[in-house]
């Protein structure tokens, strides 16, 4: 990432960071462990990269409110949906951003309703936050609702789980990686586009852009799964594998996933040259994405 780059994702990064800390319960507040419980997954940690993404797509047009509190709310949602995920009846991860998870930090019990609680503050962010703007406050909240709904994330996750150990089937890891993934990041550039009159007649591009970008997102997953290291990856190395999860290496092979990412990509750039704005920051940032290593 360039400084300028840098510079400017570390603004709306600290902005965000700044945000959630206001906007989410104290860790003293009571029950003190759930909240402190909620505050170990969002606030410490992550790239935080659905609310900069959501940030970033508010500003290419002219914006009618803030889009922060929209975006401390799908990092809720991502932060529950990982909380959940890391549980033993799931992925039974100890590790989460080179830190135990949260079942680990406190207990198993305090982890599920951290995670419940982190899904119910997203909608109590929105509904409060944009009770002044209704029309755009139901908008954000039924597309929030939609993409973490069991006809998208959580749908998503209940095939991962059902798939494991299956046979390779190039549809079934596509509906995974669809919901499971690509339709949170699809709902965080919807939402971002949301605050602004102008992009109204660009839906059906906004929608494909979410897809590819979510996509291409979820195969360097799958990528630096079996290439990355737990140091680096923040979480144990390897593990979709060891639980023989239905992932894009076992379906298509390194170089198979790898020509993915490519094909999303391109899409992902094609879409954004019909875009009338500037989209160079965020086609930047895009770009940084697409050559992570975490």
């Amino acid at each position: 990432m360039n400084s300028r780059l840098e510079k400017s994702i570390q603004q709306l990064k600290d902005s965000l960071e700044a945000s959630i800390e206001q906007l989410l319960p104290p860790f003293d507040a009571r029950p003190e462990q759930l909240h402190s419980a909620m505050r170990y997954s969002l606030c410490d940690g992550g790239k935080r990269v659905r609310g900069i993404l959501l940030l970033l797509c508010s500003k290419i047009f002219k914006t009618s409110a803030n889009p922060l509190p929209a975006s401390v709310a799908i990092e809720c949602i991502h932060a529950y949906s990982l909380i959940h995920d890391d549980l033993p009846a799931i992925d039974d991860s100890d590790t989460r951003r080179n830190k135990p998870s949260n079942h680990i930090a406190f207990n198993e019990a305090t982890a599920i309703l951290a995670g419940d609680g982190l899904l119910t503050e997203a909608f109590k962010i929105l509904s409060e936050h944009y009770k002044e703007t209704p029309e755009l406050g139901m908008q954000l909240i039924q597309e929030c609702a939609t993409a973490s709904s069991s006809l998208g994330m959580i749908g998503g996750q209940m095939e991962d789980i059902e798939n494991e150990g299956q046979s390779v089937d190039a549809s079934t890891l596509e509906f995974i990686h669809k919901n499971k993934t690509a339709r949170l990041i699809q709902a965080a550039i919807y939402m971002g586009f949301s605050f602004s009159e102008e992009s109204k007649h660009l839906s059906n591009e906004i929608r494909q852009l979410g897809y590819h970008l979510g996509m291409s997102f979820q195969y360097i997953d799958d990528l630096l799964d079996v290439q990355s290291d737990e140091q680096t990856l923040g979480k144990p190395t390897g593990a979709d594998l060891d639980s023989d999860k239905l992932t894009s290496v076992k379906v298509f092979g390194i170089d198979g996933t790898q020509k993915k990412i490519t094909e999303h990509t391109e899409q992902v750039e094609a879409i954004l040259k019909q875009i009338d704005g500037d989209t160079s920051t965020l086609f930047n940032y895009i770009q940084f994405l697409q050559n992570r290593l975490n």
